[in-house]
């Protein structure tokens, strides 16, 4: 049987720290293994939950502060699971830790940042800056340690940070290490990805500078993001008064994502409350094809719909160009209720592109079946395997944590076997 019952979550988001800390609070011990070298998943990104329009931070605060003081959850980050097998009471997983060449001495002076001489496209702002190779994504970022990108670093060729810092935290001989476990459950919260939008030739296909998607709207509206909350479009750094949001890009659309993302039109909806609130004289259009706000969310949408700076039409947007004169963006629509054909210009776009689960490109070794779209089939899952959150299909972040909560309980279930 598991050593002291311990329960294995996959995936550092919300849905797999929430499943974490309920687990552990509980009496078992657990074990979270987080791809990237932070904790907190895409909550982490975003300006504002909805319909609050609360900032995540302090969600995501409350959680790193539990599993802080609880000594009986372990935290591996830049891991990677190669293997599970066994049963339910008795897995075993095999974990790759990959180097993070910075040690717990890290007190995160920021001395390794200042003296660093490369830069990458910062992930975490998706692309819309830069960050040194030695970095941390924000200053409530968890654990707060710095990392350094071994893709994008010199190493001993270079190794600026190591005589700069007065702890000895700087370690670029780290080495790949293997970890194995035994768990009595598994609870799979790997999360989603955005839809790339490179795919969607006739949006503009990522090759327009000022067509963004929804996430990066999330992270120029942050005041962690690249701009310090302002919004201000990527190609020059104008105020955009005239914005466009495009619904289902690359949702609802069989040669795309077959299924409705669930969470885009109460995100364009929250953002243009961003834009509104920030430049007051802007105006926004949304453009979609069924403006889809389930359950409470509803009240929000009438909320916005209200707003006289706001312009919904019931349309698909057949084409998208760009003025290289002047920077903006001409969108072709069809206008379903009036029947008509819209051409208009605007300083910028934002794509509410879909959700994808991670799942889709990067499955979880196991024996775990998976949809055509790479959605997690829970009905087909081992006993003491679980899937939480946008794993088994789009889902917002309370219906999240819901399912984690609940999912926390049949962890502690199957560990009592």
């Amino acid at each position: 049987m598991a050593d002291k019952k311990k329960v294995l979550v996959i995936g550092g988001g919300f849905s797999g720290l929430t499943a974490a800390v309920e687990t552990a609070e509980a009496g078992s011990d657990v074990v979270i293994v987080e791809k990237t070298a932070f904790l907190g998943g895409r909550v982490a990104q975003l300006n504002k939950y909805f319909p609050k329009l609360c900032p995540p931070n302090c969600g995501l605060e409350i959680n790193f502060k539990r599993i802080k003081n609880n000594a009986d959850i372990t935290i591996y980050t830049l891991a990677e699971v190669e293997s599970i097998s066994g049963q339910e009471g008795n897995f075993n997983v095999t974990v790759k830790l990959h180097p993070r060449f910075v040690n717990d001495k890290c007190t995160a002076c920021n001395a390794c940042n200042e003296v660093c001489p490369v830069e990458m496209p910062n992930e975490f702002n998706y692309g819309l800056d830069k960050t040194k190779a030695a970095y941390i994504n924000h200053n409530q970022t968890f654990p707060f340690t710095y990392v350094i990108d071994g893709k994008h670093c010199k190493g001993k060729a270079c190794a600026k940070c190591v005589e700069v810092c007065k702890y000895d935290a700087i370690d670029l001989d780290m080495k790949p290490e293997t970890v194995s476990l035994n768990v009595a459950a598994i609870v799979l919260a790997t999360g989603w990805e955005s839809y790339d939008i490179s795919k969607l030739d006739n949006l503009g296909g990522g090759r327009i500078k000022n067509v963004i998607t929804n996430m990066q709207m999330e992270r120029l509206a942050s005041q962690n993001g690249p701009t310090g909350g302002k919004i201000l479009r990527p190609s020059d750094g104008k105020e955009p008064k005239n914005i466009a949001f495009v619904q289902c890009a690359g949702s609802r659309d069989e040669n795309h994502l077959p299924y409705c993302s669930y969470i885009c039109c109460m995100a364009s909806l929250k953002q243009a409350t961003y834009l509104r609130e920030q430049y007051p004289d802007s105006k926004v259009s949304i453009f979609y094809i069924d403006m889809r706000t389930p359950g409470r969310y509803e009240q929000f949408y009438w909320k916005v719909k209200d707003d006289p700076g706001v312009t919904l039409t019931k349309g698909k947007v057949a084409k998208i160009t760009e003025d290289t004169k002047t920077g903006d963006v001409e969108l072709v629509v069809e206008d379903v209720l009036a029947n008509n054909r819209i051409t208009e210009k605007y300083d910028m776009v934002v794509l509410a592109a879909g959700m994808v689960p991670s799942t889709k490109d990067s499955k979880i070794p196991g024996e775990i079946s998976y949809t055509h779209e790479g959605f997690v089939v829970p009905a087909f899952l081992k006993k003491g395997m679980f899937a939480v959150g946008s794993l088994k299909s789009p889902v917002d972040v309370a219906r999240s944590v819901q399912d984690a909560t609940g999912v926390a309980i049949k962890t502690i279930q199957s560990s009592r076997r």
